[in-house]
């Protein structure tokens, strides 16, 4: 349910995996994959899915503290190699997705990606996905300040000359969630990617969404 009044925003603001892209399980995949490539421990599977939402270089750092710069080079680069190879299983959109994004590019809504992937990566996706054309602007991890920190959103509302108040955030993480609230950005959870909406509703969403369909329910009405 949203809280407070409605308002109406011109921009809206995705994060791209657990939200718009169920990659949930390549992404685990692949980096339980990576450990076992280097010789490395392999992180549990709740490790692996907490740091989704994060650059790659942080997400490593988090995961193998104990392991040199220069190994965790090499197991990003083997994260890469078995995510792009789609080991078990290529990612595939949440259904109703493009429908969502159909919908909201067809009332004159801005939409933009806000999203801890690389640029090569996010490229990628949106050419096997043929969404590039709903994005009016797009913000990768590696080309940027990664998550929580607030700078991406700053660099979309500059590109796209959209006030903070006309904007809104959407993601499944904590970290897309807290860089909003840093900023003083609006934003909306959505419970079905990696966070719960306990963690989510830490950081004073608008709207908690438990589905691909509630999302859209309550876009229409903001």
């Amino acid at each position: 349910m949203l809280k407070g009044q409605d308002s109406r925003f011109d921009l809206v603001i995705f994060d791209w995996d657990g939200t718009l892209m169920d990659s949930l399980a390549q992404i685990v995949r692949s980096v339980k994959l990576a450990a076992l490539d280097l010789g490395v421990p392999e992180p549990t599977d709740a490790a692996a899915r907490d740091i989704i939402g994060l650059g790659l270089p942080e997400a490593m750092q988090v995961l193998f503290p104990q392991v040199p710069e220069a190994e965790r080079e090499a197991l990003r680069q083997r994260y890469a190699h078995h995510f792009v190879a789609g080991v078990g299983g290529h990612s595939q959109p949440y259904v109703g997705a493009e429908a969502l994004l159909q919908q909201l590019s067809g009332a004159g809504r801005q939409l933009a990606v806000a999203t801890g992937k690389s640029r090569a990566g996010l490229n990628r996706v949106l050419a096997h996905t043929g969404w590039s054309s709903y994005f009016h602007a797009t913000r990768c991890a590696d080309e940027t300040a990664s998550k929580p920190n607030p700078l991406m959103l700053k660099e979309l509302l500059l590109e796209l000359r959209v006030p903070l108040e006309r904007a809104v955030m959407i993601g499944d993480t904590h970290y897309d969630l807290e860089m909003a609230q840093r900023l003083g950005m609006a934003s909306i959870g959505v419970s079905y990617g990696v966070h719960s909406g306990e963690r989510l509703a830490e950081h004073g969403p608008l709207a908690i969404c438990q589905d691909m369909s509630e999302l859209t329910a309550v876009l229409a009405t903001v």
